[in-house]
């Protein structure tokens, strides 16, 4: 078929990141990434002409997924954190902004982008160094015999969403569930390998938030008229079968074959019989709940019930795989004869009510599958708490990994430019001998750097307040505005990461000026983190992940020489 358009040339743009209209879209997208980061950050409603859904939030998974970009540039930086955050969850507003920092940074100090992108990465490779050596100031080890910093990790990130609108009452609430439905789905007996179990979260709207509850098991939900259907039992173990082919009677896609049917003979009354043949085998071998991932046919429902075997079909492929590690049953794909490992078994099961919703409570002989029952007062704040303590749960499995976590609050990211700074100062002869770069070029880069992290840390201040480095741990402070002549003790009280107060005899310095480069200390002693009662921290593996992804996203654009449109 002919065009009916002469295809139109490709576009070819040089040097994107001299472009004006490119910068000014990256400093909108900044904007927008900043002012939702942190506790204090603001929501943002996204929605698009045509309708749909609206989605409020501040979270970077929920902003870039609903968020339209259309600049390749842009692109290459959302689709890079969206890439991080489907790996580890958290730690993506921290990813974009210190991208976007260290992208506008470096373009200020006039190095060329070759010499400014093998800085950067050995400046990440110090950062990287530190965090991961013994010696570093700003990592907390996690001990699983306490709850104390492991709550506080779940803490921190519940009060980072402020679409939850939670109370401190019902953060606590939260945070000790997901703590409790973190610590159900670790097996009691590990052998090398540790496999652990899965969170379900099961909604349940328009009920107080501190009516959530945890509870050992899956959870299905079904009607009160289902409920009443299923045959009355003693209490005891179940054999289950599980089934994700449909029990319905429906005749398959033949696709493009024919099927030729005998005279006389009905395709529905052969299915049937089938299907019938199917149910006596399970009765012969004493199962005693069937689960269907789709429809079971009436007429075997029937047949079930006459049996006393309980049969639950429509769970959906969502809860095949928890129903699998709950019962132990492996999910059956044909209506031919049943293998007996295929089956599985339950401690208990019985009906359950909370609220206006009935389920069907399975127990299981050893716990690793729980259920999440999540309450939350309107649609908007349940969607935003769901998506939080995905997140939590998902953090709490990265810590069994990697037992530590890092300073919040902004404290790790001043610590660590501090630390650059003063490495940089009293050791830049012999890193400039190594590497092969002026000690000027290797000072200049390092600034631009370590502003970029500082940046990060002052954009959780988003009233105008003062943001503010202390001299002693590098730690980050942050208070109302005031003039030079204030005594910073009286106005501050707690640095952002809870473990420093401002009565230690602390001198500070504000972020928004230079100070001179000085050894960072440690305040991180077991008593300290113990009666810290705000202890605001981050997931280790994230936050690295983040830098690592930050660092090597603003190297990529910074390298862009051309960008090659297809306006076709």
């Amino acid at each position: 078929m002919s065009r009916f358009e002469a295809k139109k040339p490709s576009l070819c743009k040089a040097e994107p990141l001299t472009s004006e209209r490119v910068r000014s879209t990256l400093s909108v997208l900044k904007g927008i990434l900043v002012s939702c980061y942190g506790p204090s950050g603001r929501l943002k409603q996204l929605h698009n002409g045509l309708g749909g859904s609206v989605c409020t939030t501040s979270q970077s998974s929920a902003l870039l997924r609903n968020l339209s970009v259309t600049h390749p540039v842009l692109k290459v930086l959302t689709a890079s954190v969206q890439n991080h955050v489907s790996c580890f969850s958290d730690c993506g507003l921290f990813t974009a902004i210190l991208c976007c920092n260290l992208i506008e940074n470096t373009q200020r100090i006039g190095l060329t982008p070759t010499k400014v992108i093998k800085l950067n990465k050995d400046l990440l490779s110090f950062c990287t160094s530190y965090l991961k050596s013994e010696a570093c100031s700003c990592r907390i080890p996690v001990d699983f015999s306490s709850t104390h910093v492991l709550l506080g990790l779940v803490h921190s990130i519940l009060t980072s969403k402020p679409a939850c609108m939670l109370t401190r009452k019902e953060t606590d609430h939260i945070s000790a569930l997901l703590l409790k439905a973190f610590l159900l789905t670790i097996p009691e007996s590990t052998e090398d390998r540790i496999i652990l179990g899965k969170s379900i979260i099961v909604p349940l709207k328009g009920q107080g938030v501190t009516d959530s509850t945890v509870l050992p098991g899956l959870l299905i939900e079904m009607s009160e008229v289902q409920l009443r259907r299923l045959p009355t039992r003693k209490s005891s173990a179940l054999k289950v079968a599980l089934f994700c082919v449909s029990l319905s009677g429906d005749f398959s896609n033949a696709g493009e074959g024919t099927v030729v049917v005998p005279y006389q003979v009905s395709l529905e009354n052969a299915v049937l019989e089938q299907l019938l043949n199917l149910g006596r085998q399970l009765v012969s071998d004493h199962v005693g709940l069937v689960l269907c991932q789709k429809v079971i046919h009436p007429s075997l429902k029937q047949f079930f019930s006459e049996h006393h075997i309980i049969a639950i079909d429509r769970v959906g492929v969502t809860l095949m795989e928890p129903l699998s590690k709950v019962t132990g049953a492996t999910p059956i794909g044909s209506l031919n004869t049943i293998a007996s490992t295929t089956y599985g078994s339950v401690k208990d099961l019985h009906p359950a009510r909370f609220g206006s919703k009935h389920f069907f409570h399975l127990i299981p002989h050893e716990t690793t599958v729980c259920s999440l029952l999540l309450c939350s007062r309107n649609d908007t704040a349940w969607e935003e708490l769901k998506l939080t303590c995905q997140t939590a749960l998902h953090v709490l499995q990265l810590t069994i990994k990697e037992p530590w976590v890092l300073l919040g609050g902004g404290c790790t990211e001043t610590h660590l430019a501090a630390h650059i700074r003063h490495k940089v100062h009293n050791k830049a002869d012999d890193i400039v001998k190594e590497d092969g770069y002026s000690r000027a070029e290797l000072r200049i880069a390092a600034e631009a750097f370590c502003s970029a992290l500082e940046a990060v840390a002052g954009s959780l201040e988003h009233d105008g307040g003062e943001i503010l480095i202390d001299m002693k741990y590098g730690h980050f402070w942050s208070g109302q505005a005031a003039s030079a002549s204030v005594n910073w003790p009286d106005m501050l009280s707690q640095c952002g990461c809870g473990l420093c107060n401002s009565q230690e005899g602390l001198s500070w310095s504000s972020l928004r000026s230079t100070y001179h480069p000085f050894a960072p200390q440690t305040c991180l002693s077991q008593a300290a983190v113990d009666s810290a009662s705000n202890l605001n921290v981050d997931c280790f593996t994230a936050k690295l992940s983040g830098l690592q992804v930050a660092v090597e996203t603003a190297n990529l654009i910074l390298d862009l020489s051309y960008v090659i449109e297809d306006k076709n």
